[in-house]
């Protein structure tokens, strides 16, 4: 079963690239764009019987650094 895990960065921690990302977008001429906050997908292929608690854990231990991050999973684990 497919399931997402997406990782932001938590609100009040500096974020380098999204301003990167921000600059880059005013120099080709894209106005309106107030922020950026970067981040990053990842997707995981499970087998049947791995549990939401397993996919927590995954987050918690290796995808998301939880001082800084913050994580979401979407999909099937259950």
């Amino acid at each position: 079963m497919k399931t997402r895990v997406y990782v932001t960065l938590k609100n009040g921690v500096l974020d380098p690239q999204g301003k990167a990302i921000h600059h880059a977008l005013e120099g080709l001429g894209f106005s309106g764009v107030r922020d950026v906050r970067a981040g990053k997908l990842i997707e995981l292929d499970l087998e049947d019987g791995v549990s939401e608690a397993d996919v927590e854990a995954m987050c918690r231990q290796l995808l998301a650094n939880t001082v800084i991050e913050n994580y979401r999973i979407e999909g099937g684990a259950a």
